[in-house]
Formats: structure tokens, C-alpha cells, sequence
């Protein structure tokens, strides 16, 4: 007895599709197979039948229109599946953990002799008003690194790109802030660098 399998064959019509005819001009067969529309849209789909989906994906490209540049930075960020990444042994791109021995829960005091007072944290210069400004429309806080910036700065860019957002006036004035915020952060940087290079 051979038993049944509820698994669809390959090139089954979807079974969710609708109930519509191929979306290729002048195709008039059932439309079962789904393709999404671009880059930005991929969970925006035509339909077609089984013959226009194969010369459709035989055709798609998914990098189209993109910069040498923009293909590079996306096929880094798709390693780590668009996740933030810093080298082995930081945490954080290089942050040092918030917490001391004296932050963990101890109900029997078995760590009495590990314990001591955390040394007071040295105070941080004020920062101009420009980068406070620059620090908080990317929803960072000093002290970081430049590469603290950049990662924020690409999750931020990616969130509230106007092709992501078609028709959302608001999320077009975010981009520019964002943009304006990461230039002002990029120019501190590099003056830093710049002086830091000039006294050594």
C-alpha cells in the first residue's frame, strides 16, 4: 500500500492563488504562479501562468539598477542576514558591558569577596549642539565609534528609503534627517582622525 503524500508536485499551481487569468499582456490561461514585483516589492506579486513565470524569472534580476557599490553593501549586509556585526572579542563594535559584579542578583552572598566599589566614571566633555542634535535623530549616544554610526545609519537609510515607503511624505523627511544627522557624524570623525594623525 503506497501511502499518500499531502506534499504539492513541482510546478503545481499555487493553491492559494487567485482566481485570475496569467497578468502577461494578451495571455488569457489561469494565472497559478506568483513573482514578485521588484526589489522593493517582493511581497507585492503579479501572477502568471506556468510558460510567462519561467520567462519571467529567467529575466529577473534582482540587483537591477544598483551601483557596483550599493551591490557590494547589500551582499555584506545579506551575510549576516541584515543583522549588525563587529569583530571577534567587542561587544558591540567595541562597547564595554554596562554592568559590574555588583548588578548581579546574589541572595546568599557567595560573591562577597569579589565584590567592590565601581570606579566613578570619568565626565564626558558637553558635546556641541550639532552633534547632539546629529546623535539623537539616529537614536545613538556618546561615546561610540564611527562604525556604530555607519551600521545605524544603513538599518535607518534602509527603514525609511522612499522607494520602502511610496507616497509617505513624513518617512521621505526622515531619510533626509538621517542623511543630514550621518554627514554631521562623518564630518566629526574625520576631523578627529585628521588631528589624531597630525599629533602622532
Amino acid at each position: 500500500m503506497q501511502r499518500k503524500t499531502s506534499r504539492t508536485k513541482a510546478f503545481s499551481p499555487d493553491p492559494k492563488a487567485p482566481d485570475r487569468v496569467c497578468d502577461h499582456p494578451d495571455c488569457n490561461e489561469p494565472a497559478g504562479y506568483r513573482a514578485p514585483k521588484g526589489r522593493t516589492h517582493l511581497r507585492d506579486y503579479y501572477w502568471f501562468c506556468l510558460e510567462h513565470v519561467r520567462q519571467y524569472n529567467a529575466g529577473w534580476d534582482y540587483y537591477k539598477g544598483m551601483t557596483p557599490g550599493q551591490i557590494e553593501a547589500q551582499l555584506r549586509a545579506d551575510t549576516s542576514w541584515q543583522r549588525p556585526t563587529w569583530k571577534l572579542g567587542s561587544i558591540g563594535g567595541g562597547a564595554k558591558p554596562d554592568f559590574t559584579i555588583n548588578d548581579l542578583h546574589d541572595p546568599h552572598d557567595l560573591l562577597r569577596e569579589f565584590r567592590h566599589k565601581s570606579p566613578p566614571k570619568a565626565p564626558q566633555p558637553p558635546l556641541a549642539e550639532p552633534l547632539r542634535k546629529a546623535l539623537a535623530t539616529l537614536d545613538l549616544e556618546w561615546p561610540l565609534s564611527f562604525d556604530d554610526v555607519k551600521i545605524k545609519y544603513r538599518l535607518l537609510a534602509r527603514r525609511h528609503h522612499p522607494d520602502a515607503n511610496k507616497g509617505d511624505p513624513q518617512a521621505e523627511e526622515r531619510f533626509k534627517a538621517i542623511g543630514t544627522a550621518y554627514m554631521t557624524l562623518k564630518t566629526h570623525f574625520t576631523t578627529l582622525t585628521q588631528k589624531a594623525r597630525a599629533q602622532g
